[in-house]
Parts: C-alpha cells; structure tokens; sequence
C-alpha cells in the first residue's frame, strides 16, 4: 500500500474581519513574544555544551521550527484571504458570517456561525464554510430543511433562525 495521498483541497480564502484580526493577533504574538523567548532558551541551552546529548537544545531548535513553519503559514495565508461576512443585502437567508440555528430530527436545536476555515472552533459553534453543513445552508431560508451528510451517517437539518452581527 502507497503512502501517497493526493493533496487537501485548497479552503476558501474568505474571514471574517474578527479572524482576521485573530490571525494578525497570533502572528504578533508569535513573532514578538514567543519566538524571542525561544530563540534565548536555544542560545542559553546550547551553551551548555555537547549539543547531541543536551535534551534541551533539542527541544528547543524543534519549538523554533514549529514557531517558524507557524509563521510561515500565517504569513502566506494573511496575504491571500479576502474579508467577507458583512450585511448582506438578503439577511433572510444564509450566507458567510450568519450565525444559523438549526434542528435535527430529534428536535434538538444547535447554533452555528459560517466562518473561514482558519477560525473554525466547535466549541464556540464556529464551522467552516467549506464543511458539509455549511455547504448545506447557503443560501437556505427560515423553514428549509437541508440533508447533510455527517460522519454519523444522514441528517436532515431544519433552518430555525438566522442572524448576522
């Protein structure tokens, strides 16, 4: 059996302005803050002699480089993401940045945002535009059922309310 693996499909390039300001946030963070004090650990730890056997040294240029491939990645993908998610002219249907409630067959109801998949959380209801259920409800009104294909198998999904802002 092959290793490969065809490349992940390229996510939509769209954020809203608030993840955008938490890219921006995690950038600085990481360029002013985190990466200096790492960058101190690694210079103090190397000096501490024989670095094949110094454990922190090792754990150290390993920290640099994920800090490293972290901002390399937030630098790319700040230059190519497109603030979306304003007022839409048709706030009755669903479209990026709506926060939409929904419920299942079961009646229990559930609220998501549609944002970029940079600022996704669960746990704070934030899904990806690209993900199933979002694709699902563009577009969808007050009313529309969708069904969505989930890991658990089919669902339908009744449309309950819908908002921005």
């Amino acid at each position: 059996m092959s290793r490969w693996r065809p490349p992940a499909e390229k996510s939509s390039p769209y954020i809203t302005a608030e993840g955008q300001a938490r890219l921006k946030a995690e950038f600085e963070h990481l360029w002013r803050e985190r990466r200096p004090e790492v960058v101190r650990a690694l210079s103090a730890a190397a000096a501490e002699g024989d670095r094949s056997e110094n454990a922190e040294y090792q754990y150290r240029k390993k920290e640099l480089r994920e800090i490293d491939a972290r901002l390399k990645y937030l630098t790319t993908r700040l230059e190519e993401v497109k603030i979306a998610g304003g007022r839409p002219a048709d706030v009755s249907r669903v479209f990026f940045g709506a926060w939409v409630d929904v419920a299942d067959e079961q009646g229990e109801e559930r609220s998501y945002r549609i944002v970029g998949a940079d600022e996704t959380d669960a746990a704070e209801g934030r899904i990806s535009v690209d993900s199933p259920v979002a694709r699902a409800l563009l577009g969808k009104a007050e009313g529309d059922v969708v069904k969505v294909r989930l890991p658990a198998g089919e669902a339908e999904l009744e449309v309950v309310a819908i908002r921005y802002g």
